[in-house]
């Protein structure tokens, strides 16, 4: 089981490979608040890099690290994985486009449309662009390399609900393109979100935290 120092020996060696905050938070399935407090207690960046972790208070922020790595690094147990996505979304309506978040939602999309017959969509969200500074001030974006958005309706699929801004992004992007995002999907939900922006959630596993007054 991993503990928070290995976490922060992860964000380090991550940061020295050059990822982004952004990165480092898509990779370690954590907020972008947690990767950045985690970035800056490794020593991996400039003292004068760390403003977004101070808001976090000296024990650090409130976040669920989620490790699917197990799942990530086998192609039978991913397969079987995004067979039980598209389980979920099988009751719901008939799409003809699936669209994936970059980076570990795509894989679990390819299962999916290959499941439900559809074509395969990929989104690479503001969040890999951001290092520093606001992030409204960075977009994220549709790769040209797979399917189309515009008057298509499609399911969006990501691997980590952490708090819900990159899957409603992606589901304002998909509308801002001319698509009908019609239901959403994901491994594990930290937020227990039944929907966004009026699109339904579905999760394989909800988080929920108890916690002490």
């Amino acid at each position: 089981m991993k503990n928070v120092d290995d976490l922060i020996d992860e964000a380090a060696e991550l940061a020295e490979r050059g990822l982004s905050k952004g990165e480092i938070a898509d990779e370690l399935n954590v907020s972008r608040e947690t990767a950045s407090w985690l970035v800056d207690r490794s020593g991996a960046t400039p003292a004068d890099a760390g403003g977004d972790a101070d808001a976090t208070g000296p024990s650090g922020p409130q976040d669920i690290h989620v490790d699917w790595s197990a799942v990530g690094r086998d192609s039978t147990r991913l397969t079987h994985v995004g067979r039980a996505m598209a389980d979920l979304l099988k009751e719901g309506e008939e799409v003809d486009l699936t669209v994936g978040i970059e980076k570990a939602g795509t894989p679990l999309a390819t299962t999916i449309a290959r499941e439900l017959d559809t074509d395969l969509a990929a989104y690479a969200p503001a969040k890999h662009q951001w290092d520093e500074g606001d992030i409204d001030d960075v977009g994220g974006g549709f790769s040209r390399n797979f399917a189309t958005i515009r008057g298509r309706e499609c399911y969006v699929v990501d691997d980590t609900v952490t708090s819900g801004t990159t899957l409603t992004e992606t589901v304002e992007a998909v509308q801002a393109e001319g698509g009908q995002p019609k239901a959403c999907v994901v491994i594990v939900d930290k937020q227990g979100l039944d929907e966004v922006n009026g699109v339904p959630v579905h999760s394989l596993i909800n988080v929920v935290g108890v916690g002490r007054e």
